[in-house]
């Protein structure tokens, strides 16, 4: 049974206030776009690449006067395409008036949505394109050929430096509605100047046959489906136990306010803990910062793929409009995104954050075999948020669970369709795999960079780095069975990058110095890292130079509002990475200060025929947990499931 969509709840008296984290409304989006306007600094060649909320300071925000609330400001990110030039503006929405705009020299913004939709057009309309497609596949039919459009990159070419350029991959569909992807053409790929929108050149590796198979996925396309898969319901006949006011939510004993913006995507916000009659913080935001998909084959024709999917494309353009019952299963409670085209004209994506509750097993049990008939059990509920973005090719699903013993995670879930390229007959790739009959898959990896801005019971944090490790033996360990966790605060920011360590099984713990628990000991959290890699291509390679957070899995930098995405706020074709290594490199203290973790994730993906032609999803997250932030079992007070018949209570 598919429930309804939840309507607004009814506004907690506490919460009637509407947050100054708060994502822009489409109002505030518009209102921006006019200001922008009205004071001339939109051109008919001016692209809109982003307008999101320009967040109050944080000091304003713990010190929220519900009365005298922060003025709402926006920021915007234009670029102007007949003069090759990006700026930035802060808006004063209340007093509709442009308070600051500058010109960011030498960068290139975020590729825009319309932008990939003109560069698919300027491809097919391309008369370099129908001869080439003629030459190397036969036909000369562009209603069938599909260009995927991909950031040129920076590899040190003096023609491309300077220019905003993509370098599209071909695909060739059977027919209108085919999975195009089934087709590769691997001989050439057309460079795309997206201020002219037309094709510069077009760039030639050889010869390959298209693949002879086809492969859909659609469920009206897919032949003998299967008949023996029964509805599964969830029901919730008095209603969810999370309460919203705009997007502030409150959930048991958490609150916290979902934020949303055209880079970033899904982020979470003042997110708090009630313990007894206490609202004690524990993150002011988290959010992803940057991903890239760096491809292992040195192939001319494979070599430059490589995807930063935030700084490049914008995870939260790329957003989906949910649906339920398909992407979200239950009690569904959606929130909008609001925001603009690259004309200023308004985008609103409908559906775009899910949020419900999940059933998640076991949360704690206990039965005293001298009170045999009296088990304890209690049942483990999470709230889910999530947001789904499709970037060409590829899903990735973002999944912030939060748990009523205070754990917090992220899921990043990956699906969608494998980047493919074609393969000659008779032969196996060297740098990838075979998954259908001369469609070929390169290995590649995915990175993810998380920012998890701490303010644990105040903004005065520490970090520590825990390795567990065995002590000698001798007169304090006769058995040799001892060991400890070693806790090591970091002072520094170079003394703070580092690796994840399986021989001591590294975490790290935050720690609020001024507080303390009780058993007297500093208040905290742990960081419990999830599956990772290491980068596999050389330290030389050109990515690399854009994407130097990969270098290390954590960071730890002192909070400073401007230092917001982990590769800087342009990476998209820069020529080096102006993120966290150029900041790291001040060995700023972290003791004791405001403080924000870092972390980098990374999968490494080998494929198999088993991912074709749409890859099952695979999974990669982090989990923190409180350790010792309260005095006890937080959940000692969740009350027993009532049991059904048959038995005892459910386990």
């Amino acid at each position: 049974m598919n429930l309804p969509v939840l309507a607004p709840a009814q506004a907690n008296p506490a919460q009637a206030v509407r947050h100054p984290l708060e994502p822009l409304t489409a109002a505030e989006v518009a209102a921006a776009v006019h200001i922008l306007k009205d004071a001339g600094k939109v051109t008919p060649t001016t692209r809109f690449i982003s307008v999101s909320l320009r967040e109050p300071p944080k000091e304003t925000v713990h010190k929220l006067d519900p009365k005298n609330p922060p003025p709402r400001q926006a920021f915007a990110v234009l670029f102007d395409n007949a003069t090759n030039s990006c700026y930035e503006a802060t808006l004063d929405l209340k007093a509709a008036k442009l308070t600051k705009h500058v010109h960011i020299p030498g960068v290139q913004p975020t590729m825009s949505i319309d932008e990939q939709i003109e560069c698919e057009q300027a491809v097919l309309n391309s008369s370099e394109v129908k001869a080439a497609l003629k030459k190397h596949c036969g036909t000369d039919d562009v209603s069938l050929l599909m260009a995927d459009i991909w950031s040129a990159g920076n590899y040190g070419d003096a023609d491309e430096q300077g220019q905003r350029l993509a370098r599209p991959l071909l695909f060739l569909r059977r027919d209108p509605t085919d999975n195009g992807y089934a087709r590769p053409i691997e001989g050439f790929r057309p460079l795309v100047d997206l201020n002219a929108m037309k094709v510069v050149r077009i760039e030639e590796y050889g010869s390959w046959p298209l693949p002879p198979g086809e492969c859909n996925y659609a469920a009206d396309r897919v032949p003998n489906q299967r008949k023996d898969i029964k509805p599964l319901e969830i029901s919730q006949p008095e209603g969810p136990s999370f309460d919203c006011h705009g997007y502030q939510v409150r959930w048991q004993n958490w609150s916290f306010v979902i934020g949303f913006n055209a880079r970033e995507g899904l982020t979470l916000h003042h997110l708090r803990y009630r313990d007894g009659g206490e609202e004690r913080s524990v993150l002011y935001r988290a959010s992803l910062t940057e991903m890239v998909v760096p491809y292992g084959d040195p192939a001319p024709s494979q070599r430059r793929k490589n995807a930063f999917d935030v700084g490049e494309y914008g995870m939260g353009m790329c957003a989906n409009s949910l649906r339920l019952g398909c992407d979200c299963l239950g009690l569904i409670k959606y929130f909008d995104a609001h925001t603009c085209d690259s004309r200023g004209r308004p985008l609103t994506i409908e559906n775009a954050i899910c949020m419900h509750e999940e059933d998640f097993g076991i949360l704690w049990k206990h039965t005293d075999r001298r009170l045999p008939d009296k088990p304890e059990v209690r049942r483990s509920r999470r709230l889910v948020v999530s947001s789904v973005s499709t970037v060409e090719n590829y899903e990735y699903g973002f999944f912030w669970y939060l748990y009523q013993d205070g754990t917090i995670q992220l899921e990043v879930k990956l699906t969608g369709i494998l980047s493919l390229g074609a393969f000659q007959p008779g032969q196996q790739p060297k740098y990838g795999n075979l998954v259908a009959p001369q469609v070929y898959a390169p290995n590649h990896q995915h990175f993810f960079n998380v920012r998890l801005d701490f303010d644990l019971d105040g903004t005065a944090n520490t970090i520590q780095q825990l390795d567990v490790v065995g002590e000698p033996e001798g007169p304090s360990n006769l058995y040799g069975n001892a060991f400890i966790a070693q806790a090591t605060p970091l002072t520094r920011e170079k003394q703070a990058r580092a690796h994840l360590k399986l021989e001591t099984g590294r975490t790290w713990k935050v720690v609020n110095p001024s507080r303390k628990n009780a058993v007297g000991t500093p208040v905290g959290y742990r960081f419990l890292p999830g599956d990772n890699a290491f980068p596999l291509a050389s330290p030389n390679a050109w990515w690399r130079k854009r994407a130097r957070f990969v270098d290390y899995h954590v960071w730890v930098t002192p909070y400073q509002p401007d230092e917001q995405f982990a590769a800087g706020n342009y990476p998209n074709q820069q020529a080096a990475d102006c993120g966290l290594v150029r900041w790291t490199e001040q060995d700023r203290p972290i003791e004791n200060t405001d403080v924000v973790l870092w972390y980098t994730m990374g999968h490494t993906h080998i494929p198999r025929p088993e991912d074709y032609p749409v890859m099952p999803t695979a999974y990669i997250g982090f989990t923190l947990k409180p350790a010792g932030f309260f005095n006890l079992n937080p959940a000692n007070d969740v009350p027993p499931s009532k049991a059904k018949s048959g038995g005892g209570c459910c386990h």
